[in-house]
C-alpha cells in the first residue's frame, strides 16, 4: 500500500475546505460542505486547538465519504482515527522552532503513522494573522525571497507542497504567479481571502489548490461559488 506521499491524492484537488475545530459548524452547514463538489475536507486551526475539539470535528464528518486531512497546530492535537491524511505544516519564514525543533520533539514523543503523514512548506505572509504573531513569522518578503523560500522548500528539503498563506486577507496574485513559474515538481497551495467566484479563479490561474475557511462561517452562498469555479478550472 502506497503512502500519502507516494500516492500524491492532492495532485487532482482543486479545492479544499479548510474548518477550524475552536469554530462552531452545524450539522446542516457541513452537509451542505460535503455535498458541495470540494475535494477534501481540511481540519486547521492556530488558536485553542485541542485532540478533543479535533475529535469532535473527526466525529461529525465520519459518516462522510471524503478525503478528511488533519493539519495540526501543535502535537498535542495529533489524531490518526478518523482522518485519511496528517498534513504537518513547517513555516519557513519563522522561528526555526516551526522548522524544525516542534517536529523533533514530536518524532520523540509519538508513535508516529509515517504513511499518513504528508510535509508541507507554509510561507507566511499576513503579519496580523494568528500564525504569523504565533511563529513570529517575517512576512515582509520580496517577490524573490518567496520564489527563493519555494525553491529551498523544493530542491532542498524536498517537500512536495509549497504552501502560500496570507489567512483571512487575499493575497498578492504577483507572488503567486512567480512562485508558481519556479517550481517544477512541488504542488503550489493557495489560502487566504478566497470569498468570492473571482477571488477563487484569480488564483486558480496560478496555485494548483486554494483552500477555503474563513468564508464557510460567513455567507454558504459565497462558499459554494468558490467550490463551482475550482471545479471548472483544469488541472495544472
Amino acid at each position: 500500500m502506497q503512502s500519502a506521499c507516494e500516492s500524491k491524492p492532492w495532485k487532482h484537488w482543486r479545492h479544499i475546505t479548510k474548518l477550524d475545530p475552536d469554530r462552531e459548524i452545524s450539522e446542516e452547514d457541513l452537509k451542505i460542505i460535503v455535498e458541495s463538489g470540494t475535494d477534501a475536507i481540511m481540519i486547521s486551526g492556530t488558536q485553542n486547538v485541542t485532540a478533543e475539539n479535533v475529535n469532535h470535528l473527526v466525529s461529525m464528518l465520519s459518516s462522510y465519504d471524503i478525503p478528511k486531512i488533519l493539519e495540526p497546530s501543535n502535537p498535542e492535537s495529533i489524531i490518526y482515527e478518523g482522518v485519511d491524511y496528517v498534513f504537518v505544516p513547517s513555516v519557513l519564514n519563522a522561528d526555526v522552532k516551526w522548522l524544525r525543533d516542534i517536529h523533533v520533539k514530536w518524532i520523540k514523543s509519538d508513535d508516529i503513522r509515517w504513511d499518513m503523514i504528508v510535509p508541507e512548506a507554509y510561507i507566511v505572509l499576513n503579519p496580523s494573522s494568528a500564525v504569523a504573531v504565533l511563529t513570529n513569522a517575517n512576512t515582509a518578503l520580496s517577490v524573490e525571497d518567496v520564489v527563493a523560500y519555494g525553491i529551498f522548500a523544493e530542491r532542498f528539503l524536498r517537500f512536495p507542497i509549497v504552501y502560500i498563506e496570507y489567512s483571512g486577507k487575499f493575497g498578492d496574485i504577483s507572488i503567486v504567479r512567480a512562485l508558481r513559474e519556479a517550481l517544477s515538481g512541488a504542488s503550489l497551495f493557495y489560502g487566504g481571502g478566497i470569498n468570492s467566484a473571482e477571488r477563487a479563479a484569480e488564483m486558480l490561474k496560478y496555485a494548483d489548490v486554494i483552500v477555503v475557511g474563513n468564508v464557510v462561517y460567513e455567507d454558504m452562498q459565497k462558499f459554494m461559488e468558490t467550490v463551482v469555479t475550482g471545479k471548472q478550472q483544469p488541472e495544472w
